[in-house]
């Protein structure tokens, strides 16, 4: 056991919650959340509510718990991640600059000394996890499993919203799609909104990026594959259509619901990382009716099957650009059990034009996997992605600037690692700046830019639901340099300085400051 494990379960303890009813009960006893007894309809009713509150006063900003949903049973909990503080609270902290100190204690930050070491530095981070005491474990009875429907299960009985008025029908929007590679069994958790079809059907809108959507190919390639080995014919004989094993998780620990939006390598288990966060591990149970474990904690299980073969046109929906995603195709899930708690609560979320709640999940994932950016570039010294940018439309970066071209270099770096691939605009500054104040970030990346010698443009990948690229999945990207321009970069005057008052006024201002009456 590391020193910050026992740590962290001693500073956890005041908030130790297993389920999402625990934390509804915590985050009513802190005054953040706001029970809507009237009813309210499912259908753009509640998206309206959210988008108020989501926009609104800050002390207006709260989780909603809508306990009289017209039609359904269950309450719908929904911005419960709305604020930097609920979401530091749902992943078991008590604010989100926590998140990247625990992370570094976990993982060795020292650059590494050659290839070799970099590339395993890269993938320590799962045999960390491990390491320290997380790794799920079985159960035979759960929560999730109090009722049990195997006969007629039907999606009807859920909430599901209808978010926006041109959306092509109900989405569940706050999932755990929980699949497993095809080839080597390992756990896949993403969160994939899916849209209800009918009673029984669901489609699944996993991005060509994500870790699901590899999963299908893989499935694709094995029903369709040649006898290139002896595993592949057993398992085509077994399953000649490919069918994947799935299930839509909801609710359970916030930290589980989270860890399926991370972007995390596809070796690395979600529920191992929410597993850490929560300072103990993740319980599972068998299902019912797939081959497949999820947490036992959970609210509701939907079992069932994504069929690749069965495309059929998914969307329109109102997405968190702010504009409607197109239809597209996507695969079926179909459903072949429901499981639940007796008294489930339903998970949703609502995206749109920013700022909404979606926006305070990237901001757990940008400052947690701030320690993993600092593995390949030690240089960085912290990055943003501004509500506006939508998360891949803007990143801000700033940098212990050493050497000329150093600003280009984390610019091609931040291009090759993972998601932040996709992203469409990345500027860097220097180590002074606060990527975290758009408007500091701005002055600089303005003032400092000689827009015909400080900017790269380029083509690449950019993200499946970018609709400004001429091309999908494929556009244009910029890399702005705004770090101070030194003379073996080309700059021949002297480059200023900023402009500040001295240490001592400062200090004696300081002292008679009260006094003033401002």
């Amino acid at each position: 056991m590391l020193p910050s494990q026992t740590c962290r379960r001693c500073r956890n303890a005041a908030m130790h919650h297993e389920t999402l009813s625990d934390f509804v009960a915590l985050l009513e006893a802190r005054g953040e959340l706001v029970r809507v007894k009237m009813p309210v309809s499912a259908e753009l009713e509640i998206t309206e509510i959210v988008n108020r509150v989501s926009k609104g006063p800050a002390t207006q900003n709260k989780a909603l718990l809508f306990e009289n949903v017209t039609g359904y049973e269950m309450p719908v909990l929904i911005n419960a991640f709305g604020s930097a503080q609920r979401m530091a609270w749902a992943l078991h902290v008590e604010e989100l600059e926590a998140l990247p100190r625990n992370l570094a204690q976990l993982i060795d930050l020292r650059l590494p000394q050659n290839a070799g070491a970099l590339l395993g530095r890269g993938l320590s981070l799962a045999g960390a996890l491990r390491a320290v005491g997380f790794k799920p474990k079985l159960v035979r009875r759960a929560p999730c499993q109090e009722v049990v429907d195997t006969a007629s299960p039907s999606l009807d009985v859920l909430p599901i919203l209808t978010c926006w008025p041109q959306d092509g029908g109900p989405f569940v929007t706050l999932p755990q799609v929980v699949t497993r590679h095809p080839e080597t069994g390992v756990r896949n958790v993403g969160m994939y909104r899916l849209q209800k079809i009918d009673s029984r059907t669901l489609m699944v809108h996993w991005q060509r990026h994500k870790g699901g959507a590899e999963h299908e190919r893989v499935a694709r390639e094995f029903a369709g594959a040649g006898d290139k080995s002896e595993v592949v014919p057993k398992i085509r004989d077994q399953n000649p259509k490919p069918k994947i094993p799935a299930a839509v998780v909801l609710g359970g620990d916030p930290a589980c619901i989270w860890a399926a939006s991370a972007p995390l390598p596809p070796d690395i288990d979600e529920y191992l990382l929410a597993g850490w966060l929560r300072g103990r591990p993740v319980e599972f149970v068998r299902c019912v009716s797939q081959p497949l474990t999820v947490p036992a904690d959970a609210d509701i299980v939907i079992e069932g099957y994504v069929d690749p073969s069965d495309q059929r046109p998914e969307g329109p929906f109102g997405d968190h650009t702010g504009y409607y995603t197109p239809v597209e195709h996507f695969p079926a899930f179909h459903v072949t059990a429901i499981t639940r708690r007796r008294a489930p609560i339903y998970p949703a979320t609502v995206v749109g034009i920013p700022p909404m709640e979606d926006y305070w999940m990237g901001k757990a994932t940008e400052r947690l996997f701030l320690p993993l950016l600092r593995l390949f570039l030690p240089e960085v010294v912290d990055f943003a992605m501004p509500a506006p940018g939508v998360f891949h439309n803007l990143v801000l970066v700033s940098i212990n600037k050493r050497y000329p071209g150093h600003a280009r270099k984390v610019l091609h770096g931040l291009w090759g690692l993972a998601l932040l691939s996709l992203a469409k605009a990345v500027v860097v500054v220097d180590s002074w700046v606060d990527v975290q104040n758009p408007m500091e970030a701005a002055w600089q990346a303005l003032g400092n830019v000689d827009w015909s010698r400080d900017v790269i443009i380029g083509d690449g990948p950019v993200d499946q639901l970018d609709h400004a690229s001429y091309q999908p999945s494929f556009g244009g990207k910029i890399g702005i340099d705004a770090t101070a321009k030194w003379p073996e970069e080309g700059y021949s005057r002297q480059w200023p300085q900023v402009a500040r008052m001295s240490p001592e006024v400062v200090a004696r201002v300081d002292t008679f400051w009260k006094d003033l009456g401002l």
